[in-house]
């Protein structure tokens, strides 16, 4: 019986526990659900929405901007830093609803920075680095850059990263410390770019007859631009020929275009001049003996023998 009555004072206790906490519960939720808080709600909610329309309306003018100072990479850098600008007006609205000073909030974030500080030392880089990618214009959305052996279209810009898009069509994310830290090649940074091809040709042509030929090739490819103009040169003497070099210069989007075109057009005025390129040779002497039985060829007009001799 006295453990039967312990059981029972325990759940009303625990029952008037429960009871007291939920009337608290609810006496704190009336003391929200006033006049003042309902309208400083609305007020709030009707900022934000304001201020996603206004959000909305720049993105979309800078989207359908057509000013030619206003290239893609220069919009979607604005885009960003605009919604980055967004991002950061809702939160201190929302904090603000839920009645959190600014005040207490930059102490409280005073004497978390330490630790934050090194957890985020990595995305800290990138972004400081992000800044310096965006700000310094060495890339923009569209160009074929190399970076950290890797080589593809830039898609994306962001704060953080750059993503590349592959030519066989793969996707990298590479972090802005990364590109600020290492060497990097943007094939479409200038309007033209050079390409330089090695030809040999044999030693009995005439050279002043293979330069003049070999000059001619550039005409031949429509996708060769005039200025800077195609040069031609000799390049050394080797061993099985004398080797030249034809440069030309292109539109980086001509690339594969303009290569195909260029050996096309050598091969075509070397054969024209009838200038052969030499290709190396091998000559195979086999050495006859008069012994076949030490593994050596058998003598011209001999029979070879039956199997049972050589044993």
């Amino acid at each position: 019986m006295e453990e039967v009555t312990e059981a029972t004072e325990a759940a009303q206790t625990a029952g008037e526990e429960f009871m007291t906490k939920t009337s608290d519960f609810i006496d704190w939720v009336h003391g929200l659900l006033t006049w003042e808080n309902l309208f400083k709600l609305i007020g709030g909610l009707l900022l934000i929405f304001i201020m996603w329309i206004v959000y909305r309306l720049i993105i979309r003018a800078i989207k359908k901007s057509k000013s030619k100072k206003m290239d893609t990479h220069k919009k979607q850098m604005l885009s960003h830093f605009i919604k980055y600008i967004f991002y950061v007006l809702v939160v201190l609205e929302v904090l603000s609803l839920l009645g959190i000073k600014l005040s207490a909030l930059l102490g409280a974030a005073g004497i978390a920075g330490v630790a934050i500080g090194f957890a985020a030392q990595t995305s800290v880089s990138n972004l400081i680095s992000g800044l310096f990618v965006l700000t310094e214009g060495s890339i923009k959305v569209g160009d074929t850059v190399t970076v950290d052996g890797i080589t593809g279209v830039v898609d994306e810009i962001n704060l953080l990263s750059v993503h590349i898009n592959t030519f066989d069509n793969h996707m990298v994310r590479i972090p802005n410390s990364t590109i600020i830290n290492s060497d990097l090649t943007n094939i479409n940074y200038h309007k033209t770019r050079r390409m330089t091809i090695a030809v040999s040709v044999d030693y009995s042509t005439d050279m002043k007859t293979a330069i003049e030929a070999l000059k001619k090739a550039p005409a031949l490819c429509p996708t060769v631009v005039a200025d800077p103009a195609p040069a031609a040169w000799f390049d050394g003497f080797a061993d099985s020929g004398i080797n030249m070099t034809l440069a030309a210069w292109f539109k980086p989007a001509d690339f594969l275009q303009t290569k195909n075109d260029l050996y096309i057009a050598i091969k075509t005025v070397l054969d024209e001049a009838g200038i052969t390129i030499p290709f190396n040779q091998l000559d195979v002497r086999i050495k006859e003996d008069e012994n076949p039985e030490i593994g050596g060829a058998l003598p011209k007009g001999q029979p070879a023998p039956d199997s049972a001799d050589w044993v």
